[in-house]
């Protein structure tokens, strides 16, 4: 089973790269200018989204110095700790909805850690990869777009969350442990 997933690991993203400007190619679309034309829109996207983004890290920045997140991780360690979760990734799973940043940046101290063969840096990993930043997508693109009712998109996004990290956990436990 390792090696299944170490093959697959090394070969989806070149296979990606390569194949989907392939196919592009074969289906006769422009590659190389529709790829300038999503860039100019990207620019314009870009610079609207500015004062959400602002005002996102603004909280963010204010919920870890506050010791929210310290105090919210150590009330529910005791509860998941004996269901096989790690508490060093409890973290990770309070900030990956809210932050990529945030997130990456907690991932790679884990990995200075304990390593990125540990099991733990396989876990954060796994739960980057899983789950998303909900927060921060429906914070930033749908205020770029004059959305303002977002009650069931962050329902389904942080259960979606909530699905995606457990799945990691469990992933990592099949196929590490």
């Amino acid at each position: 089973m390792y090696a299944i997933v170490t093959t697959i690991s090394i070969w989806a993203i070149p296979i990606i790269i390569v194949g989907i400007p392939l196919y592009a190619a074969y289906k006769k679309v422009p590659v190389y200018e529709s790829f300038v034309d999503g860039a100019q829109d990207g620019f314009g996207t870009a610079i609207k989204i500015i004062p959400h983004l602002v005002g996102m890290l603004v909280a963010i920045s204010c919920f870890r110095a506050s010791g929210a997140l310290d105090l919210f991780i150590e009330a529910i360690k005791p509860i998941v700790t004996p269901l096989g979760v790690p508490g060093e990734v409890l973290p990770l799973a309070i900030l990956r909805p809210i932050t990529g940043a945030g997130s990456l940046a907690y991932t790679s101290e884990l990995m200075n850690v304990f390593g990125p063969d540990s099991f733990i840096g396989r876990i954060a990993s796994t739960v980057q990869g899983s789950t998303d930043t909900t927060l921060y997508v429906l914070t930033v693109y749908f205020g770029a777009v004059g959305i303002r009712k977002t009650k069931y998109a962050l329902k389904v996004g942080l259960i979606s969350d909530f699905v995606g990290f457990v799945a990691a956990v469990t992933i990592c436990y099949l196929v590490f442990a």
